[in-house]
């Protein structure tokens, strides 16, 4: 009994540290917070974006009053873990590379969707900003058709290049030139880390650039860029050779900007009601999570150092998804 009494004073103490000022019964204030005796499993995930949104989560979490444990999981196998029980919740599922499994234990019931984390994403061609003076229709794709001759290279003249993904990546940018019909060529960086070094060193020297890339990325919270704007992806883009503007060929349109998904376990909900009621209300800035990932992968700082100094440092964000939440 003293055990539970000093469980319920927790959680009224945290009511009254958030600012929620109503007078709290134990018992409603502990169905509220749920079973905050057994710790929370969040899926922690191999890349450093996702790592940095889990960290925040799971930070504010511990505040409301929970136990966090912080488990290490792979992309696709985190589903049957989510779906078993052996894990809670996974806070970066992106829709476009989440496999076979997320959709169909959705569909089968054996995991929910939390909701949008409302990280801003982006995929498609983009150029570093000095670009401009050397093809100054940009942004419009249309442009890159006067200048390819900028772009070219001894591989490619008289054709334009355009540094595409890892061969190993698949073939958006040649997909992408066959289906606008720009006299461009793709060429595959061997690595993320090549994209990245071409990226710095075309900054640095104000050479010719135009490049597959994606967002959020550390890289950007260093660089200034802009992106192409092609016709916007629809279904028929990729189905359809008369959708769009190329009558004669499928894929003349950019790519659909991936989806971003929190997901969980079918029975957190009932356990942990005042935790969902938050992640349902949690969301990640694209632009606050590539300065972190840029502290953290190129500038050495401790992951959780970083993510609670975020957190103390941007009460105003996150303590209004506390208060709906409680």
């Amino acid at each position: 009994m003293s055990s539970l009494k000093t469980l319920y004073s927790h959680a009224a103490g945290i009511a009254v540290a958030f600012g929620l000022g109503a007078s709290l019964s134990g018992s409603a204030q502990a169905a509220d917070l749920g079973a905050v005796d057994e710790p929370i499993r969040l899926a922690m995930v191999e890349w450093t974006g996702a790592r940095i949104t889990t960290e925040i989560a799971g930070n504010v979490l511990e505040r409301m009053g929970y136990e966090v444990e912080y488990v290490t999981a792979g992309n696709y196998p985190q589903f049957t873990a989510l779906a078993d029980g052996s894990l809670h919740a996974t806070l970066e599922v992106w829709t476009n590379n989440a496999g076979e499994l997320y959709p169909k234990l959705k569909e089968a019931g054996k995991i929910v969707d939390i909701g949008p984390l409302g990280l801003e994403t982006r995929e498609g061609w983009m150029y570093p900003v000095h670009m401009k003076s050397i093809c100054p229709g940009l942004p419009d794709w249309k442009a890159l058709k006067d200048c390819a001759n900028q772009l070219a290279t001894a591989e490619t003249f008289p054709n334009g290049r355009i540094l595409s993904y890892p061969a190993d990546w698949g073939t958006r940018s040649v997909d992408m030139i066959k289906g606008l019909d720009i006299p461009f060529e793709a060429l595959p960086a061997g690595s993320e880390g090549a994209l990245v070094a071409e990226l710095k060193a075309a900054v640095q020297t104000e050479k010719p650039l135009v490049m597959m890339f994606w967002a959020p990325h550390w890289v950007l919270a260093e660089v200034d860029v802009e992106w192409v704007d092609l016709p916007k992806y629809e279904p028929a883009c990729t189905e359809d050779p008369s959708w769009g503007p190329n009558p004669n060929a499928v894929n003349d349109c950019g790519v659909s900007p991936p989806l971003v998904n929190k997901a969980a376990w079918t029975g957190f909900e009932k356990k942990w009601p005042a935790a969902w009621e938050f992640l349902k209300n949690f969301q990640m800035d694209a632009k606050e999570q590539e300065k972190l990932m840029l502290r953290i992968d190129q500038q050495g700082e401790d992951l959780e150092a970083a993510t609670t100094a975020w957190v103390e440092e941007n009460k105003a964000v996150w303590e209004p998804w506390v208060k709906a939440a409680m």
